[in-house]
C-alpha cells in the first residue's frame, strides 16, 4: 500500500509543485498598460497568450494592440499575443487584401496567432444585410493566407449551450450571471437569432473547408457541455485543438457525475487540449458588467486564485467546493506528463513558440 501511494505521488504533481512547473495560460486578455499581469504570471510560473478581440467591452483594437506590443517588448519570453481583424467593409472590394496586410503587419510586430470572435455568426451582417457566418467563402482568401504562413486561427464561435436555456436551467452559476448581465448575447431572449446547432454546424463546415489550417477552438469549441461531443469534434478534425478557457466549471460538473469518463477524455486527448482561463484585465470601469471569470477589483489575487484552483483540480486528487455548481468535486490527478502537455507543451507547439 505504501509503495502504491509513493508511486502515485511520483507520477502526479502536488499543490506545492504549482509555481515551479512551467505553464502557459493560452487564453487571457491583458488590456491595461501596467505590469500587474506580468508580475503575477512570473510569480506563479506562467507564460501568457493575450488575445485581442473586437469586443465592445474591451478597449479599441488599436489600443489593445499597442498594450500587447508593449508587454511583449518588456518580457518577450513570457508574453505572447494574438491579433485579430476588423469586419468593417467585409464583402467589399479589397477587404481581403487589406485584412491580410493588417495581419502581416501584426505578425511582423510579434503576434503569433489570429482570433475570430462570436460576432461572426451572432452579430455581423454584410452590405446586403445578410448575417455573416464563419463558413462564408468570402473568408477564404484570409484563411488561405494564414495556412500559407502557418498561423493558427483561434475561433470563439457561438456560446456555451447554456446561452440558449432559461436561467434556471443553466448548469453553472458563472454562465447564469454572465448572460444575465449581457442580454444582447443571451440567445434564449432572442429566438429569432441563429440556434446553437446552426452556429456549430457553420463552424464545423468551416473547419472541414480548411483542413490545413491550424484551428484552435476557444472555450472547448463551445462543446463544453459534453466531453463526448468534444471527442467527436476532435476525432473528425485532426487539424483542431481546443483551449479550456472559462469552461472548467462545466468540466467539473461532468466529472462530478462521471469522474472516470472525464479523466479518460483528458488522457486520450492529451495532445489536443490547452490550458486557458479567459482572465481579463481591463481598465477600471464602475459600470462594467459581469465577466466570466468574475472580476473583483484585485486582479493579482483573482489570477492567483483561479490558477491555483484549476491546478488543484487538474493536477491533484484533492477535493474542493465549486460554488458555480454548488458541489464538492474531486481532482482529476492527471499524470505529470499530461499536465506538462496541457499546461505548456501543447500551446508551445500549436503557437510555434518552440519546444
Amino acid at each position: 500500500m505504501m509503495l502504491a501511494a509513493s508511486a502515485h505521488a511520483q507520477s502526479t504533481y502536488a499543490d506545492a509543485d504549482f509555481a515551479r512547473v512551467p505553464k502557459l495560460d493560452a487564453h487571457v486578455h491583458a488590456n491595461v498598460d501596467d505590469q500587474a499581469f506580468l508580475a503575477i504570471a512570473a510569480k506563479d510560473g506562467f507564460e501568457l497568450l493575450s488575445i485581442n478581440v473586437d469586443y465592445p467591452d474591451f478597449p479599441p483594437l488599436p489600443l489593445q494592440a499597442a498594450i500587447a506590443e508593449k508587454k511583449r517588448a518588456a518580457d518577450p519570453g513570457r508574453f505572447h499575443y494574438a491579433t485579430t481583424f476588423s469586419m468593417k467593409g467585409f464583402g467589399t472590394p479589397g477587404w481581403t487584401e487589406r485584412t491580410n496586410a493588417a495581419i502581416d503587419a501584426a505578425l511582423a510586430r510579434g503576434a503569433v496567432a489570429v482570433k475570430v470572435w462570436k460576432n461572426i455568426g451572432m452579430v455581423e451582417r454584410d452590405p446586403e444585410g445578410k448575417r455573416i457566418f464563419l463558413d462564408d467563402p468570402r473568408f477564404d482568401g484570409v484563411m488561405k493566407h494564414l495556412e500559407e504562413r502557418h498561423v493558427p486561427l483561434i475561433a470563439h464561435q457561438g456560446e456555451p449551450k447554456n446561452c440558449w436555456l432559461p436561467l434556471d436551467q443553466m448548469s453553472t452559476d458563472n454562465d447564469r450571471s454572465y448572460f444575465r448581465e449581457h442580454p444582447e448575447y443571451y440567445m434564449y431572449l432572442h429566438p429569432e437569432e441563429p440556434s446553437y446547432e446552426s452556429l456549430m454546424a457553420a463552424r464545423d463546415r468551416f473547419v472541414a473547408r480548411h483542413p490545413h489550417l491550424s484551428f484552435v477552438g476557444a472555450h472547448m469549441a463551445s462543446l463544453e457541455w459534453s466531453v463526448d461531443a468534444l471527442a467527436k469534434f476532435l476525432d473528425r478534425f485532426p487539424n483542431a485543438t481546443v483551449d479550456i478557457a472559462a469552461r472548467i466549471t462545466q468540466v467539473q460538473a461532468q466529472s462530478r457525475d462521471d469522474y472516470g469518463k472525464v479523466r479518460a477524455f483528458f488522457l486520450k486527448y492529451q495532445d489536443r487540449l490547452m490550458y486557458g482561463t479567459d482572465l481579463t484585465q481591463n481598465p477600471p470601469d464602475p459600470n462594467a458588467r459581469a465577466q466570466n471569470p468574475p472580476a473583483t477589483g484585485d486582479f493579482a489575487k483573482e489570477a492567483d486564485d483561479a490558477w491555483r484552483s484549476d491546478w488543484h483540480y487538474l493536477a491533484t486528487d484533492g477535493s474542493e467546493h465549486v460554488g458555480a455548481i454548488k458541489a464538492d468535486v474531486k481532482g482529476l490527478a492527471l499524470p505529470r506528463t499530461v499536465i506538462d502537455k496541457l499546461y505548456y507543451r501543447n500551446a508551445r507547439r500549436v503557437f510555434r513558440l518552440g519546444s
